[in-house]
């Protein structure tokens, strides 16, 4: 990935009109993390203007690179739309498209699913918005891509929730300041006397004994079922799912290390 320090590289290409050159420097830079006014200016230049909506597909070629660049190109022009931003990184190609015409993340994807691997992850964006929204979805793409391989029969496609531990744990800043923000924070609740987070975190340290936590809480068990409900359904994470658990433990970990 371009580091912050190869920035100027903007200023040298900014200038030139071969547009499959400005299309390689924006999509490096969006992967990047990049996405300042010298970005905005890049996009502008290729016809991204303004607060658009995008979205990112990913994942490994059924054939050759070209081929699936190829591919993913004319479903694009096929659904009406124009301009994608597509690069390649190690094994993996990622495309970055606008939502225009009949281009969306669910009929694209599935236009473009021929064009990757069988044998390995897809993986779908939600809608995102504007600069940010452009580098967020083709890095949680990557990312994702690139964790895909800790789940056994990983959906297809996958999509943003379904690996954020596995993404966090590999680096992913925008999947810790989820797990942070949305799962954390939400079981701490703004009233410091809501039992949720310690309900949760303390049936979770006993490995889902909903005994071993009414006991050492002084509750009835019925009681940690509710809490636990209440919990699910602020949160979109279960405690008494493996799955779920793992997400809400690795949310815990980084709520307890950044609050420290």
């Amino acid at each position: 990935m371009l580091g912050d320090e190869h920035a100027d590289i903007l200023e040298l290409l900014a200038g030139r009109t071969d547009d499959g050159t400005i299309r390689a420097l924006t999509f490096e830079c969006l992967i990047s993390g990049l996405r300042d006014e010298r970005v905005t200016s890049l996009l502008n230049v290729i016809g991204w203007r303004g607060q658009f909506e995008c979205f990112a597909v990913g994942g490994e070629p059924a054939e050759s690179m070209a081929a699936t660049v190829a591919k993913i190109g004319q479903v694009i022009t096929d659904l009406g739309g124009a301009s994608p931003l597509i690069g390649v990184y190690g094994a993996f190609v990622i495309v970055c498209a606008r939502v225009q015409a009949a281009v969306s993340p669910g009929i694209a994807c599935t236009n473009m699913l021929p064009a990757f691997s069988d044998d390995s992850a897809v993986y779908v964006s939600p809608m995102r918005e504007g600069v940010e929204g452009a580098s967020h979805a083709i890095r949680e793409a990557l990312f994702s891509l690139q964790a895909a391989p800790s789940i056994v029969d990983p959906a297809r496609p996958l999509r943003a929730d379904d690996l954020l531990p596995e993404r966090a744990l590999i680096g992913d800043d925008m999947a810790r300041e989820e797990l942070y923000r949305n799962v954390y924070q939400v079981l701490h609740g703004s009233n410091e006397d809501d039992p949720t987070f310690v309900t949760v975190s303390t049936f979770l340290r006993h490995g889902g004994s909903l005994e071993a936590t009414a006991k050492e809480l002084n509750i009835h068990p019925n009681t940690v079922r509710y809490r636990l409900k209440r919990a699910a359904e602020t949160t979109g994470w279960d405690a008494t799912d493996p799955r779920d658990a793992f997400v809400l433990n690795t949310a815990i970990a980084i709520g307890r290390i950044r609050d420290r």
